[in-house]
């Protein structure tokens, strides 16, 4: 996600925003522009957040992922790298939901520069991972069928992503245990605060194009947080 205003002349900061497909688990990290070399540092920064082994890799098909430097970390790290088929917006829907959802409702579409911005989004990420992963619940499609023109769609119970982690058989034992005291040394009103405490930091180092800004959000978007 590009934090660039409505221009994306110059230098500007970005966010990658990363989702896991089975359990909803979700990851953002700031990146110092689009190089390659810094993009590939944030997936490993991300690889190495995730409670999960990280199998493989689906991008979208912009040149930050599609270079030889991404390909050659994912080769040597045996992660399956694929992209997504090119015009198919539906292929990322996972990601666009979550780029929606999270990053533009918190964040929202200010132009961001400095060093100073890009520590404040990381103090920002830090604390939204974990609200959203643990505190968050969605509903994941089960199903969907068709009658003519009619749609039926069957959803299973909403849960976090943290409980379909500690339901599934996907982590050991000891991992869901670290997991789960994690879970229950946090409290979900504090780290609402430092994140609205955050924004509001974050949102004076706008650098606003024309002396104005452009966001379509409030100070109250970190309270009403929904994924």
């Amino acid at each position: 996600m590009a934090h660039c205003s409505e221009s994306v002349e110059d230098f500007y900061l970005n966010t990658l925003c990363a989702v896991d497909v089975a359990s909803g688990w979700t990851e953002c990290v700031p990146v110092w522009g689009k190089g390659q070399v810094r993009v590939k540092t944030a997936v490993h920064r991300v690889r190495q957040r995730l409670p999960f082994p990280l199998l493989g890799v689906d991008s979208d098909n912009g040149s930050e992922f599609i270079n030889q430097v991404f390909y050659t970390y994912c080769r040597e790290e045996k992660l399956t790298f694929t992209r997504s088929r090119a015009y198919k917006k539906n292929d990322s829907c996972h990601v666009e939901q979550k780029n929606g959802n999270i990053v533009r409702r918190l964040v929202g579409y200010d132009r961001y520069v400095s060093k100073a911005a890009y520590e404040r989004l990381d103090m920002l990420y830090d604390c939204v991972r974990l609200y959203v992963n643990f505190f968050q619940p969605t509903m994941k499609l089960w199903s969907k069928t068709r009658d003519w023109a009619r749609v039926h769609k069957v959803y299973e119970k909403a849960q976090t992503p943290y409980q379909r982690l500690s339901h599934s058989d996907i982590l050991p034992p000891a991992e869901k245990a670290q997991l789960a005291a994690m879970y229950n040394g946090l409290n979900p009103v504090q780290l609402l605060a430092q994140i609205n405490g955050h924004l509001e930091k974050l949102w004076r180092l706008a650098e606003h194009h024309n002396g104005l800004g452009n966001r379509n959000y409030d100070a109250t978007s970190a309270s009403s947080l929904t994924v």
